[in-house]
Protein backbone atom coordinates (compact mmCIF):
# COMPACT_ATOMS: atom_id res chain seq x y z
CA UNK A 1 0.00 0.00 0.00
CA UNK A 2 1.44 3.28 -0.80
CA UNK A 3 2.10 5.79 1.60
CA UNK A 4 -0.41 8.04 0.76
CA UNK A 5 -3.62 4.92 0.81
CA UNK A 6 -1.84 4.65 4.48
CA UNK A 7 -2.77 8.23 5.30
CA UNK A 8 -6.09 8.24 3.40
CA UNK A 9 -7.38 5.09 5.20
CA UNK A 10 -5.67 6.69 8.57
CA UNK A 11 -7.80 9.88 8.30
CA UNK A 12 -11.13 8.28 7.47
CA UNK A 13 -10.19 6.05 10.68
CA UNK A 14 -9.87 9.16 12.76
CA UNK A 15 -12.96 10.61 10.95
CA UNK A 16 -14.88 8.11 12.03
CA UNK A 17 -13.88 8.03 15.97
CA UNK A 18 -14.32 11.49 16.05
CA UNK A 19 -17.70 11.44 14.45
CA UNK A 20 -18.63 8.46 17.40
CA UNK A 21 -17.10 11.27 19.75
CA UNK A 22 -19.19 13.70 18.83
CA UNK A 23 -22.16 11.47 18.00
CA UNK A 24 -22.29 10.54 21.95
CA UNK A 25 -21.93 14.20 22.76
CA UNK A 26 -24.91 14.93 20.80
CA UNK A 27 -26.63 12.02 22.51
CA UNK A 28 -25.99 13.66 26.03
CA UNK A 29 -26.63 16.92 25.15
CA UNK A 30 -29.89 15.97 23.76
CA UNK A 31 -30.41 14.50 27.64
CA UNK A 32 -29.79 17.31 29.11
CA UNK A 33 -31.73 19.54 27.09
CA UNK A 34 -34.51 17.15 27.85
CA UNK A 35 -33.73 17.13 31.47
CA UNK A 36 -33.78 20.99 31.07
CA UNK A 37 -36.98 21.15 29.93
CA UNK A 38 -38.34 18.88 32.36
CA UNK A 39 -37.56 21.00 34.36
CA UNK A 40 -38.80 24.38 32.89
CA UNK A 41 -42.09 22.93 32.30
CA UNK A 42 -42.31 21.25 36.05
CA UNK A 43 -41.49 25.64 36.81
CA UNK A 44 -43.82 26.83 34.46
CA UNK A 45 -46.60 23.86 36.13
CA UNK A 46 -45.64 25.29 39.47
CA UNK A 47 -45.92 28.92 38.94
CA UNK A 48 -48.50 28.73 36.62
CA UNK A 49 -50.49 25.62 36.47
CA UNK A 50 -52.92 24.39 39.01
CA UNK A 51 -52.14 23.23 42.71
CA UNK A 52 -54.18 20.06 42.69
CA UNK A 53 -53.77 17.25 40.55
CA UNK A 54 -57.28 16.91 40.11
CA UNK A 55 -58.73 18.91 37.84
CA UNK A 56 -61.92 19.20 39.28
CA UNK A 57 -60.63 21.28 41.68
CA UNK A 58 -59.00 24.26 39.57
CA UNK A 59 -61.82 25.90 37.30
CA UNK A 60 -60.61 26.75 33.95
CA UNK A 61 -61.16 30.21 34.36
CA UNK A 62 -59.23 30.86 37.81
CA UNK A 63 -58.36 34.04 38.58
CA UNK A 64 -56.24 36.22 41.01
CA UNK A 65 -57.80 37.80 43.70
CA UNK A 66 -56.65 41.13 42.57
CA UNK A 67 -59.00 42.04 39.81
CA UNK A 68 -61.54 39.28 41.08
CA UNK A 69 -64.74 41.45 41.52
CA UNK A 70 -64.02 42.54 37.88
CA UNK A 71 -63.23 39.33 36.00
CA UNK A 72 -66.12 37.48 38.01
CA UNK A 73 -68.97 40.05 37.22
CA UNK A 74 -71.82 38.92 35.43
CA UNK A 75 -75.12 40.88 35.57
CA UNK A 76 -77.01 37.46 34.54
CA UNK A 77 -75.55 35.52 37.89
CA UNK A 78 -78.51 34.27 39.83
CA UNK A 79 -78.49 35.01 43.26
CA UNK A 80 -77.99 32.01 45.64
CA UNK A 81 -81.88 30.95 46.94
CA UNK A 82 -82.47 29.80 50.50
CA UNK A 83 -82.23 26.10 49.60
CA UNK A 84 -79.42 25.52 47.42
CA UNK A 85 -75.71 27.16 47.29
CA UNK A 86 -74.07 27.10 43.90
CA UNK A 87 -70.07 26.42 43.71
CA UNK A 88 -67.99 26.31 40.41
CA UNK A 89 -68.13 22.62 38.49
CA UNK A 90 -71.67 21.76 40.77
CA UNK A 91 -74.49 22.32 42.88
CA UNK A 92 -75.12 21.07 46.05
CA UNK A 93 -77.35 21.66 49.14
CA UNK A 94 -75.80 22.92 52.28
CA UNK A 95 -75.44 21.24 55.80
CA UNK A 96 -77.80 24.20 56.69
CA UNK A 97 -80.35 25.83 54.66
CA UNK A 98 -79.89 29.32 54.08
CA UNK A 99 -84.03 29.92 54.83
CA UNK A 100 -82.77 27.82 58.37
CA UNK A 101 -80.18 30.17 59.22
CA UNK A 102 -82.22 33.70 58.13
CA UNK A 103 -85.00 32.28 60.61
CA UNK A 104 -81.83 32.36 64.09
CA UNK A 105 -81.03 35.86 63.36
CA UNK A 106 -82.45 39.00 64.53
CA UNK A 107 -85.29 40.96 61.90
CA UNK A 108 -86.66 44.01 61.85
CA UNK A 109 -89.96 45.04 59.11
CA UNK A 110 -89.19 48.10 56.99
CA UNK A 111 -93.01 49.65 55.95
CA UNK A 112 -92.92 51.50 53.10
CA UNK A 113 -96.28 53.82 53.23
CA UNK A 114 -97.85 56.93 51.11
CA UNK A 115 -97.02 60.42 52.85
CA UNK A 116 -100.24 61.61 54.69
CA UNK A 117 -100.40 64.67 52.34
CA UNK A 118 -101.05 61.42 49.04
CA UNK A 119 -103.26 59.07 50.78
CA UNK A 120 -105.93 60.38 48.15
CA UNK A 121 -107.67 58.92 45.81
CA UNK A 122 -106.16 60.63 42.23
CA UNK A 123 -109.17 60.27 40.86
CA UNK A 124 -112.36 60.82 43.43
CA UNK A 125 -110.57 62.95 45.81
CA UNK A 126 -111.81 60.63 49.10
CA UNK A 127 -109.04 59.23 51.41
CA UNK A 128 -107.34 56.25 50.77
CA UNK A 129 -107.70 53.26 53.44
CA UNK A 130 -105.24 50.07 53.97
CA UNK A 131 -106.48 47.11 51.77
CA UNK A 132 -103.23 44.83 53.00
CA UNK A 133 -99.46 44.64 53.35
CA UNK A 134 -97.43 43.06 50.63
CA UNK A 135 -94.04 41.37 51.11
CA UNK A 136 -91.30 42.73 48.70
CA UNK A 137 -88.13 41.21 49.62
CA UNK A 138 -85.53 40.44 52.32
CA UNK A 139 -81.75 41.86 53.38
CA UNK A 140 -78.87 41.17 55.08
CA UNK A 141 -77.58 44.04 56.77
CA UNK A 142 -73.82 44.08 58.37
CA UNK A 143 -73.42 45.53 61.96
CA UNK A 144 -69.89 46.49 62.07
CA UNK A 145 -68.36 45.24 65.52
CA UNK A 146 -69.55 47.20 68.46
CA UNK A 147 -66.75 47.45 71.48
CA UNK A 148 -68.07 48.46 74.80
CA UNK A 149 -66.45 48.52 78.13
CA UNK A 150 -67.13 46.29 81.04
CA UNK A 151 -66.41 47.11 84.68
CA UNK A 152 -66.34 44.58 87.40
CA UNK A 153 -67.40 45.34 91.09
CA UNK A 154 -68.35 42.52 93.44
CA UNK A 155 -70.14 43.49 96.59
CA UNK A 156 -68.41 43.15 100.36
CA UNK A 157 -70.61 41.92 102.77
CA UNK A 158 -70.31 42.08 106.71
CA UNK A 159 -72.15 40.31 109.36
CA UNK A 160 -73.72 42.83 111.41
CA UNK A 161 -74.66 40.27 114.55
CA UNK A 162 -70.59 39.14 115.00
CA UNK A 163 -69.92 43.10 114.83
CA UNK A 164 -72.46 43.96 117.60
CA UNK A 165 -72.23 41.02 119.96
CA UNK A 166 -68.01 39.68 119.96
CA UNK A 167 -66.83 43.32 118.45
CA UNK A 168 -65.82 41.70 115.44
CA UNK A 169 -66.45 42.89 111.57
CA UNK A 170 -66.29 40.35 108.99
CA UNK A 171 -66.38 40.71 104.82
CA UNK A 172 -67.01 38.63 102.59
CA UNK A 173 -66.27 38.92 99.09
CA UNK A 174 -67.30 36.91 95.81
CA UNK A 175 -64.18 35.31 94.41
CA UNK A 176 -64.11 37.04 91.10
CA UNK A 177 -62.81 35.51 87.90
CA UNK A 178 -58.84 35.72 87.15
CA UNK A 179 -57.86 37.94 84.70
CA UNK A 180 -56.44 36.58 80.80
CA UNK A 181 -53.30 38.83 81.60
CA UNK A 182 -52.89 40.59 85.01
CA UNK A 183 -53.61 45.02 84.83
CA UNK A 184 -54.31 44.42 81.22
CA UNK A 185 -57.92 45.58 79.42
CA UNK A 186 -57.76 41.97 77.56
CA UNK A 187 -61.01 40.10 77.55
CA UNK A 188 -61.46 36.64 75.95
CA UNK A 189 -63.72 38.30 73.56
CA UNK A 190 -60.95 40.60 72.21
CA UNK A 191 -58.58 37.79 72.01
CA UNK A 192 -60.19 35.69 70.56
CA UNK A 193 -60.53 38.52 67.95
CA UNK A 194 -57.14 39.06 67.71
CA UNK A 195 -56.19 35.28 67.44
CA UNK A 196 -59.05 34.19 64.58
CA UNK A 197 -58.15 37.52 62.63
CA UNK A 198 -54.14 36.28 62.67
CA UNK A 199 -54.29 32.57 62.88
CA UNK A 200 -57.55 31.57 60.76
CA UNK A 201 -58.12 34.49 58.44
CA UNK A 202 -54.04 35.10 57.77
CA UNK A 203 -54.38 39.01 59.04
CA UNK A 204 -51.17 39.99 60.30
CA UNK A 205 -50.78 42.15 63.56
CA UNK A 206 -49.63 45.23 61.67
CA UNK A 207 -52.85 45.17 59.55
CA UNK A 208 -54.74 44.38 62.52
CA UNK A 209 -53.27 47.63 63.95
CA UNK A 210 -54.14 49.85 61.36
CA UNK A 211 -57.97 48.63 61.60
CA UNK A 212 -57.79 49.25 65.15
CA UNK A 213 -56.93 52.86 64.76
CA UNK A 214 -59.71 53.23 61.82
CA UNK A 215 -62.20 52.32 64.74
CA UNK A 216 -60.46 55.43 67.20
CA UNK A 217 -58.11 52.76 69.04
CA UNK A 218 -54.49 52.95 69.57
CA UNK A 219 -53.98 49.11 69.67
CA UNK A 220 -49.87 48.32 69.03
CA UNK A 221 -48.85 45.17 67.27
CA UNK A 222 -46.67 45.17 70.45
CA UNK A 223 -49.30 45.09 72.76
CA UNK A 224 -51.30 41.91 70.60
CA UNK A 225 -48.05 40.23 70.62
CA UNK A 226 -47.69 39.91 74.25
CA UNK A 227 -51.63 38.88 74.54
CA UNK A 228 -50.57 35.53 72.38
CA UNK A 229 -47.80 34.66 73.77
CA UNK A 230 -48.90 34.94 77.45
CA UNK A 231 -52.61 33.72 76.70
CA UNK A 232 -51.21 30.80 74.77
CA UNK A 233 -48.61 30.05 77.52
CA UNK A 234 -51.09 30.73 80.44
CA UNK A 235 -54.63 29.56 79.21
CA UNK A 236 -53.98 27.25 76.28
CA UNK A 237 -51.16 24.73 77.26
CA UNK A 238 -52.50 22.88 79.18
CA UNK A 239 -55.33 21.97 76.64
CA UNK A 240 -52.71 21.56 73.97
CA UNK A 241 -50.77 19.32 75.95
CA UNK A 242 -53.87 16.91 76.62
CA UNK A 243 -54.75 16.96 72.50
CA UNK A 244 -51.23 16.04 72.16
CA UNK A 245 -51.21 12.86 74.71
CA UNK A 246 -54.60 11.96 73.46
CA UNK A 247 -53.38 11.86 69.94
CA UNK A 248 -50.67 10.17 70.72
CA UNK A 249 -52.82 7.25 72.20
CA UNK A 250 -54.84 7.00 68.96
CA UNK A 251 -53.92 4.38 65.97
CA UNK A 252 -52.39 6.30 63.23
CA UNK A 253 -50.92 9.82 62.64
CA UNK A 254 -50.37 11.70 59.72
CA UNK A 255 -47.13 13.82 60.02
CA UNK A 256 -46.03 16.59 57.75
CA UNK A 257 -43.47 20.36 58.05
CA UNK A 258 -42.72 23.39 56.49
CA UNK A 259 -40.69 26.31 56.64
CA UNK A 260 -40.95 29.02 59.02
CA UNK A 261 -38.57 31.83 59.75
CA UNK A 262 -37.82 33.13 63.35
CA UNK A 263 -35.55 36.41 63.59
CA UNK A 264 -34.37 35.91 67.18
CA UNK A 265 -33.21 32.47 67.24
CA UNK A 266 -30.07 31.85 69.39
CA UNK A 267 -27.29 31.02 67.35
CA UNK A 268 -29.45 31.33 63.83
CA UNK A 269 -29.49 34.25 61.82
CA UNK A 270 -32.40 36.01 60.56
CA UNK A 271 -32.14 34.81 57.42
CA UNK A 272 -32.17 31.21 58.05
CA UNK A 273 -35.24 28.84 58.51
CA UNK A 274 -36.80 27.02 60.72
CA UNK A 275 -39.67 24.73 60.88
CA UNK A 276 -43.20 23.86 61.97
CA UNK A 277 -44.10 20.47 61.67
CA UNK A 278 -47.70 19.27 62.35
CA UNK A 279 -49.13 15.94 63.94
CA UNK A 280 -53.05 14.92 63.32
CA UNK A 281 -55.66 11.98 63.66
CA UNK A 282 -58.75 12.24 61.13
CA UNK A 283 -62.08 11.30 62.28
CA UNK A 284 -61.65 7.52 62.07
CA UNK A 285 -59.71 7.39 64.47
CA UNK A 286 -62.58 8.85 66.82
CA UNK A 287 -61.54 11.88 66.75
CA UNK A 288 -60.25 14.52 64.83
CA UNK A 289 -56.95 16.66 66.23
CA UNK A 290 -54.11 19.02 64.78
CA UNK A 291 -51.34 19.52 66.82
CA UNK A 292 -48.11 22.12 65.42
CA UNK A 293 -44.91 21.85 67.03
CA UNK A 294 -42.09 24.52 66.11
CA UNK A 295 -38.56 23.22 65.94
CA UNK A 296 -35.14 24.99 64.89
CA UNK A 297 -34.69 22.07 62.03
CA UNK A 298 -35.89 19.26 60.24
CA UNK A 299 -33.78 16.66 61.52
CA UNK A 300 -35.09 12.59 62.10
CA UNK A 301 -35.23 13.89 65.92
CA UNK A 302 -37.61 15.95 65.87
CA UNK A 303 -40.54 13.58 64.95
CA UNK A 304 -38.80 11.30 67.12
CA UNK A 305 -39.03 12.61 69.91
CA UNK A 306 -42.60 14.16 69.70
CA UNK A 307 -43.69 10.38 68.74
CA UNK A 308 -41.44 8.42 71.43
CA UNK A 309 -44.83 7.07 73.17
CA UNK A 310 -46.55 6.66 70.48
CA UNK A 311 -47.01 2.95 68.66
CA UNK A 312 -49.42 2.58 65.43
CA UNK A 313 -49.26 3.48 62.12
CA UNK A 314 -47.61 6.66 61.11
CA UNK A 315 -48.52 8.11 57.21
CA UNK A 316 -46.00 10.29 55.98
CA UNK A 317 -44.28 11.52 52.61
CA UNK A 318 -40.82 10.12 51.63
CA UNK A 319 -38.71 12.45 53.30
CA UNK A 320 -36.16 10.29 55.41
CA UNK A 321 -36.15 12.00 58.47
CA UNK A 322 -38.94 9.79 59.33
CA UNK A 323 -36.82 6.67 59.43
CA UNK A 324 -35.51 7.74 62.80
CA UNK A 325 -39.23 7.01 63.86
CA UNK A 326 -39.21 4.23 66.21
CA UNK A 327 -41.57 1.60 67.05
CA UNK A 328 -44.21 2.36 64.29
CA UNK A 329 -44.99 1.24 61.03
CA UNK A 330 -44.47 3.38 58.10
CA UNK A 331 -46.83 4.25 55.86
CA UNK A 332 -45.99 6.07 52.32
CA UNK A 333 -48.30 8.13 50.33
CA UNK A 334 -49.74 7.57 47.03
CA UNK A 335 -50.58 11.57 46.43
CA UNK A 336 -46.71 12.10 46.33
CA UNK A 337 -46.57 9.20 44.11
CA UNK A 338 -49.10 10.47 41.94
CA UNK A 339 -47.11 13.77 42.25
CA UNK A 340 -43.86 12.42 40.97
CA UNK A 341 -45.27 11.02 37.63
CA UNK A 342 -47.02 14.18 36.96
CA UNK A 343 -43.90 16.06 37.34
CA UNK A 344 -42.38 13.62 34.71
CA UNK A 345 -45.00 14.21 32.45
CA UNK A 346 -44.55 16.01 29.13
CA UNK A 347 -47.26 18.57 27.11
CA UNK A 348 -49.93 16.89 25.72
CA UNK A 349 -48.86 13.39 27.92
CA UNK A 350 -50.96 10.38 26.79
CA UNK A 351 -50.83 7.23 28.20
CA UNK A 352 -50.21 6.11 24.46
CA UNK A 353 -46.93 8.64 24.34
CA UNK A 354 -45.72 8.48 27.90
CA UNK A 355 -44.76 6.27 30.24
CA UNK A 356 -45.18 9.21 33.01
CA UNK A 357 -49.26 9.13 32.09
CA UNK A 358 -49.63 5.71 32.61
CA UNK A 359 -48.13 5.74 36.30
CA UNK A 360 -50.02 8.19 36.86
CA UNK A 361 -53.03 6.89 35.35
CA UNK A 362 -52.38 3.75 37.99
CA UNK A 363 -52.61 6.13 40.78
CA UNK A 364 -56.08 7.52 39.78
CA UNK A 365 -57.29 4.51 39.55
CA UNK A 366 -56.47 3.82 43.09
CA UNK A 367 -57.75 6.82 44.41
CA UNK A 368 -61.00 6.88 42.26
CA UNK A 369 -62.04 3.57 44.27
CA UNK A 370 -61.26 5.10 47.76
CA UNK A 371 -63.44 7.62 46.83
CA UNK A 372 -65.67 5.25 46.32
CA UNK A 373 -64.98 3.50 49.43
CA UNK A 374 -65.58 6.59 51.95
CA UNK A 375 -68.53 5.34 53.54
CA UNK A 376 -67.12 2.22 54.60
CA UNK A 377 -66.47 1.39 57.88
CA UNK A 378 -62.18 0.65 58.70
CA UNK A 379 -63.02 -3.24 57.85
CA UNK A 380 -65.29 -3.32 54.82
CA UNK A 381 -62.87 -0.68 53.81
CA UNK A 382 -59.70 -3.40 53.91
CA UNK A 383 -61.70 -6.07 52.51
CA UNK A 384 -62.50 -3.59 49.21
CA UNK A 385 -58.70 -3.17 49.16
CA UNK A 386 -57.61 -6.44 49.35
CA UNK A 387 -59.94 -7.67 46.45
CA UNK A 388 -59.34 -4.80 44.48
CA UNK A 389 -56.67 -2.37 45.10
CA UNK A 390 -53.89 -5.12 46.43
CA UNK A 391 -54.10 -6.81 42.05
CA UNK A 392 -53.51 -2.69 40.66
CA UNK A 393 -50.68 -2.00 42.94
CA UNK A 394 -49.11 -5.42 42.24
CA UNK A 395 -49.52 -4.76 38.29
CA UNK A 396 -48.53 -1.18 39.25
CA UNK A 397 -44.80 -2.67 40.41
CA UNK A 398 -44.49 -5.07 37.72
CA UNK A 399 -44.79 -2.32 35.13
CA UNK A 400 -42.42 -0.03 37.01
CA UNK A 401 -39.88 -2.58 37.20
CA UNK A 402 -40.26 -2.72 33.49
CA UNK A 403 -38.88 0.76 33.14
CA UNK A 404 -35.64 1.92 31.86
CA UNK A 405 -35.55 5.59 32.35
CA UNK A 406 -33.04 7.94 31.37
CA UNK A 407 -30.66 8.73 34.28
CA UNK A 408 -30.92 11.93 35.36
CA UNK A 409 -34.81 12.74 34.19
CA UNK A 410 -37.85 12.80 35.69
CA UNK A 411 -39.52 9.41 34.76
CA UNK A 412 -35.60 8.12 36.92
CA UNK A 413 -37.17 9.95 40.10
CA UNK A 414 -40.71 8.81 39.90
CA UNK A 415 -39.27 5.24 39.46
CA UNK A 416 -36.83 5.63 42.09
CA UNK A 417 -39.49 7.10 44.49
CA UNK A 418 -41.97 3.86 43.47
CA UNK A 419 -39.15 1.38 43.90
CA UNK A 420 -37.47 3.26 47.54
CA UNK A 421 -41.09 3.69 48.74
CA UNK A 422 -42.53 0.44 47.62
CA UNK A 423 -42.87 -1.11 51.75
CA UNK A 424 -44.41 1.91 52.66
CA UNK A 425 -46.52 2.07 49.57
CA UNK A 426 -48.01 -0.85 50.81
CA UNK A 427 -49.18 -0.65 53.91
CA UNK A 428 -52.66 1.00 53.43
CA UNK A 429 -53.51 -2.58 52.10
CA UNK A 430 -52.97 -4.24 55.64
CA UNK A 431 -55.08 -1.35 57.53
CA UNK A 432 -58.57 0.29 56.68
CA UNK A 433 -58.29 3.29 59.11
CA UNK A 434 -55.04 4.04 57.39
CA UNK A 435 -55.64 6.59 54.39
CA UNK A 436 -53.86 6.14 50.97
CA UNK A 437 -52.13 9.41 50.91
CA UNK A 438 -50.93 12.21 53.10
CA UNK A 439 -53.35 14.93 52.53
CA UNK A 440 -54.76 14.58 55.65
CA UNK A 441 -51.25 16.53 56.93
CA UNK A 442 -50.86 18.39 54.31
CA UNK A 443 -54.07 20.12 54.42
CA UNK A 444 -54.10 20.43 57.78
CA UNK A 445 -50.95 22.43 57.79
CA UNK A 446 -52.00 24.43 54.71
CA UNK A 447 -53.94 27.55 56.56
CA UNK A 448 -50.35 27.95 58.14
CA UNK A 449 -48.59 28.09 54.67
CA UNK A 450 -51.25 30.44 53.85
CA UNK A 451 -51.09 32.54 56.90
CA UNK A 452 -47.24 32.75 56.92
CA UNK A 453 -47.81 34.60 52.97
CA UNK A 454 -49.05 37.31 55.19
CA UNK A 455 -46.65 37.61 58.26
CA UNK A 456 -43.92 36.23 56.98
CA UNK A 457 -42.17 35.11 59.99
CA UNK A 458 -42.20 34.89 63.68
CA UNK A 459 -39.85 37.31 65.60
CA UNK A 460 -39.21 35.04 68.66
CA UNK A 461 -38.77 31.05 69.58
CA UNK A 462 -41.32 32.03 72.28
CA UNK A 463 -43.81 33.53 69.49
CA UNK A 464 -43.22 30.58 67.24
CA UNK A 465 -44.22 28.26 70.01
CA UNK A 466 -47.38 30.77 71.40
CA UNK A 467 -48.28 30.48 67.45
CA UNK A 468 -48.37 26.36 67.30
CA UNK A 469 -50.11 25.75 70.38
CA UNK A 470 -52.74 28.53 69.21
CA UNK A 471 -52.78 27.09 65.61
CA UNK A 472 -53.47 23.55 66.91
CA UNK A 473 -56.41 24.86 68.97
CA UNK A 474 -58.08 26.66 66.14
CA UNK A 475 -57.51 24.03 63.59
CA UNK A 476 -58.84 21.20 66.12
CA UNK A 477 -61.63 22.88 66.30
CA UNK A 478 -62.71 23.58 62.85
CA UNK A 479 -61.93 19.53 62.09
CA UNK A 480 -64.75 19.14 64.69
CA UNK A 481 -67.30 21.55 63.15
CA UNK A 482 -66.63 24.17 65.95
CA UNK A 483 -66.22 27.68 64.51
CA UNK A 484 -62.69 28.53 65.90
CA UNK A 485 -63.85 32.26 67.48
CA UNK A 486 -66.86 31.10 69.45
CA UNK A 487 -64.55 28.28 70.89
CA UNK A 488 -61.92 30.61 72.09
CA UNK A 489 -64.09 32.87 73.32
CA UNK A 490 -65.84 30.15 74.95
CA UNK A 491 -62.77 28.38 76.72
CA UNK A 492 -60.86 31.41 77.95
CA UNK A 493 -64.12 32.78 79.24
CA UNK A 494 -65.30 29.65 81.64
CA UNK A 495 -61.17 29.09 82.39
CA UNK A 496 -61.17 32.55 84.04
CA UNK A 497 -63.65 30.97 86.53
CA UNK A 498 -61.85 27.65 87.36
CA UNK A 499 -58.80 27.10 89.78
CA UNK A 500 -55.76 26.38 89.29
CA UNK A 501 -53.95 23.81 88.24
CA UNK A 502 -56.95 22.36 86.16
CA UNK A 503 -58.07 19.33 86.82
CA UNK A 504 -57.88 16.68 83.98
CA UNK A 505 -61.90 16.15 84.15
CA UNK A 506 -61.87 19.73 83.07
CA UNK A 507 -59.51 19.96 80.52
CA UNK A 508 -61.65 16.75 78.95
CA UNK A 509 -64.60 19.15 78.72
CA UNK A 510 -63.09 21.57 76.86
CA UNK A 511 -61.65 19.37 74.13
CA UNK A 512 -63.46 20.53 70.77
CA UNK A 513 -64.94 16.77 70.17
CA UNK A 514 -66.50 16.87 74.14
CA UNK A 515 -70.50 16.87 74.42
CA UNK A 516 -70.03 19.61 76.83
CA UNK A 517 -68.55 22.19 74.18
CA UNK A 518 -71.17 21.31 71.61
CA UNK A 519 -74.14 21.99 74.32
CA UNK A 520 -72.42 25.04 74.90
CA UNK A 521 -71.95 26.32 71.75
CA UNK A 522 -75.77 25.87 71.13
CA UNK A 523 -77.03 27.11 73.91
CA UNK A 524 -74.52 30.46 74.17
CA UNK A 525 -75.12 31.32 70.34
CA UNK A 526 -78.63 31.03 70.11
CA UNK A 527 -79.88 34.55 69.27
CA UNK A 528 -82.37 36.30 72.08
CA UNK A 529 -85.95 36.17 71.09
CA UNK A 530 -86.95 39.63 70.19
CA UNK A 531 -89.39 41.22 72.20
CA UNK A 532 -91.84 44.67 71.61
CA UNK A 533 -90.87 47.50 73.40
Amino acid sequence: MSEKSKKSSKSIAELEHENSILRTEIDDLKLRLEHMNEILVNMQRARFGQSSEKQKYVSPGQLSVFNEAEAEQDPKAPEPDEKTIIVPEHKRKPKRPLADRMAELPSEDVILELPEDERYCPSCGNSLRIMGKKFLRKELVVIRKQIKVVNYYTYTYTCDNCEKNKGVTRIYTVQPPEPLIKHSYASPSLVADVMTQKYLDGVPLARQEKIWLRDGFDLSRATMANWMIKVAEKWLKPLYKLMKKQLLAGSVVYADETVVQVLKEDGKTPQSDSRMWVYGSDIRSGRAIRIFEYQPDRTGERPKRFLSSFKGYLVTDGYTAYNAVENVTRCGCWAHMRRAWRDAMPKGATTQNSKAAIGYDYCNKLFALEKKWKTQTNAERLKSRQYKSEKIVDEYYLWVRSLDPVIGSKLEDAVNYALNQEQYLRTFLKNGEVEISNNFAENAIRPFVIGRKNWLFSDTVKGAKSSAIIYSLIETAKANGIEPYTYLNLILTDMQYMGRPFSNEELESFMPWSEEIKESIATRTKPAPLTEE
